[in-house]
């Protein structure tokens, strides 16, 4: 039986007998005066809350609402909860009760991932009452240890960067016939979502499965519970970063690092199935194409304009690379985002928010066809990461590619690696959190007007490279990167005047500039040379007397004498970049 057919006695259906209460998030079980009561078994006062307040059952008008009773869910020998046909059937409600009211909204509803399966989990936990069905949904899931590359909490302070990843393991009914038949899996489909600091944008930026790469090093975790290091390999393509040579999502996690700077704190990854049953239970993912499609070798099949593809045709959609652009993988992610982009729509769209049933249904294949890293691994903390991502607005969610030329060492390029100056442009936005879509929010004109009074620091006189005087402490990761960048200013800039103080007293994340008021033009000058962003300018309040220097701390955001630290304000005009509010037509 499906979820709203459970508990159904006298012709009467369990899903109309419950109602959600705004106030609490939990189901509640709606008493008509003609339909059934519960026995004593499921009264409130059997669970010791005592019965409901007569108020809350009344509406307006004199006639008086039906009653509503919280049950308590059954509890078997162990003392654990029990499911239930009824309360099996009470997520059905909030769909298909009589009173046909609007749901409340919720921030909790609007709380969304980057692929279907993340997605579909989220949305039932924060908006269904998803809680009654805990132990079903934790049983579902499959987790990983990666160590300390999946150790940050969701509700830390700052960035969050999670790597979804999309294997071509080909295991389920039907995908045998894909070919590799025998293989571990790929990290086919990669996409570093990042998560803005305010938690108001996010930026999904997809790397290309042919990119050519180091792989580090990486510590994997064992059947039987003990730690093995998997070498790391030069010059690979990064879609074997995971599953060859015992590789897991840690190795990825690591190699994404390596590449970026930008370390995930968690990864999401699903296979094949998850396509299809996910597509299939949101019933369906719109989708476009400006010219009609018939593909020999992934089977789709579709006429020109809008089409809804679910199931085997879904797949065939993401999986499509001969029928679009220049037929390479790079025209292949574009694909990939506009269906991440259409079911991110359909999971938000009212047919699926207001469809309990689909909820249930999306869930529970979600969670099945999930495999987290065990910081995330429950139901309780994707209900946490659903609360932290909850606040991110469709329309500032921004696909983007990782910016790659043709391999230069290949005659004939049939691999990519990052565009030497694009990619880190790309790349130092997002470690400097700076959002691809313009949020237009009262704390970002606040946030402007702060940056715009920074960025005043840097207006100005500039002193002579040679009367600049500063001591220069290493805070960073890389070792002598004080000594270095002293010798770099001293023979290359011409500050003599520059001083070697070893290692800061601690570790820090940005590289800061002290300074007295009556050294700004030396700082000014400094930071030119330094390519130092405002927000690098720390003036103190007292002129600074005789000979005292400034104070040059380098920190993580160093990455070596001569390489400029600021970042970009905005990403080049001609990146490639799309939506996850807008839909367009492949082509």
């Amino acid at each position: 039986m499906d979820a709203q057919s459970r508990g159904r006695t006298d012709g009467t259906d369990a899903a109309d007998q419950w109602v959600l209460n705004p106030h609490t998030g939990d189901y509640e079980l709606r008493l008509d005066h003609s339909g059934p009561h519960p026995t004593s078994g499921t009264d409130a006062a059997a669970d010791g809350r005592g019965p409901e307040s007569d108020a809350a059952g009344r509406g307006p008008g004199s006639g008086a609402e039906p009653r509503q009773t919280r049950v308590p869910r059954q509890r078997g020998r162990n003392g654990r909860p029990q499911r239930t046909p009824e309360t099996a059937a009470a997520p059905a409600a909030a769909s298909v009760g009589r009173r046909k009211r609007k749901p409340p909204k919720s921030r909790k509803k609007t709380a969304m991932l980057w692929t279907g399966g993340v997605t579909a989990f989220v949305l039932v936990a924060g908006s269904a009452g998803a809680y009654a069905l805990y132990q079903q949904f934790n049983g579902n899931l499959d987790t990983i240890d990666v160590g300390d590359a999946g150790s940050k909490s969701v509700a830390a302070d700052g960035p969050l960067n999670i790597l979804i990843i999309g294997t071509d393991k080909r295991t389920g009914s039907g995908n045998e016939g894909y070919g590799d038949k025998g293989s571990t899996g790929h990290a086919d489909t990669n996409i570093l979502f990042h998560v803005s600091e305010d938690r108001t944008n996010a930026t999904a930026m997809s790397i290309p499965r042919d990119l050519m790469t180091d792989i580090p090093d990486c510590e994997t975790t064992q059947p039987d519970g003990s730690r093995e290091v998997v070498p790391g390999t030069k010059n690979a393509r990064f879609n074997v970063s995971l599953g060859q040579e015992g590789r897991d999502p840690g190795c990825t996690m690591r190699t994404v690092k390596k590449i970026t700077g930008i370390a995930p704190n968690h990864f999401m990854m699903v296979d094949f199935n998850a396509v299809k049953e996910l597509s299939s239970a949101v019933g369906g993912v719109k989708v476009c194409l400006a010219k009609p499609v018939k593909d020999a070798d992934s089977h789709l099949d579709l006429p020109a304009g809008e089409s809804t593809v679910q199931g085997e045709q879904a797949l065939a959609f993401v999986r499509t690379r001969n029928s679009f652009g220049n037929k390479s993988d790079l025209d292949r992610i574009k694909i990939q985002q506009q269906f991440l982009g259409s079911m991110i729509r359909q999971m938000k769209s009212n047919d699926t928010l207001t469809s309990a049933s689909k909820l249930y249904k999306l869930a529970d294949t979600a969670t099945k066809a999930l495999t987290v890293d065990s910081g995330i691994g429950s139901v309780k903390k994707l209900m946490d990461l659903a609360k932290v991502l909850g606040k991110v607005d469709t329309k500032n969610i921004t696909f983007v590619t990782m910016p790659v030329i043709d391999n230069p060492a290949e005659p004939k390029p049939i691999t990519v690696v990052v565009a030497p100056t694009k990619g880190e442009q790309l790349f130092s936005m997002m470690r400097d959190d700076i959002s691809l879509t313009e949020v237009k929010k009262k704390e970002k004109q606040q946030e402007k007007a702060a940056a715009s009074k920074q960025a005043a620091l840097l207006e100005g006189t500039r002193a002579q490279a040679a009367d600049v005087r500063v001591d220069v402490l290493n805070g960073g990761g890389i070792a002598g990167a004080a000594g270095t960048t002293v010798s770099w200013l001293q023979n290359e800039q011409g500050v003599l005047k520059s001083t070697n103080r070893a290692n800061a007293p601690a570790k820090i994340k940005k590289t800061t500039l002290e300074y007295a008021p009556n050294q700004a033009d030396q700082a000014r000058k400094l930071a030119d040379l330094m390519g130092l962003p405002a927000t690098a300018m720390k003036p103190g309040t007292t002129d600074a007397e005789g000979l005292q220097a400034m104070v040059l701390t380098l920190g993580a955001d160093f990455k070596g004498a001569g390489v400029p630290v600021t970042g970009p304000a905005k990403a080049p005009d001609d990146m490639q970049r799309a939506s996850a509010d807008k839909a367009e037509c492949a082509k």
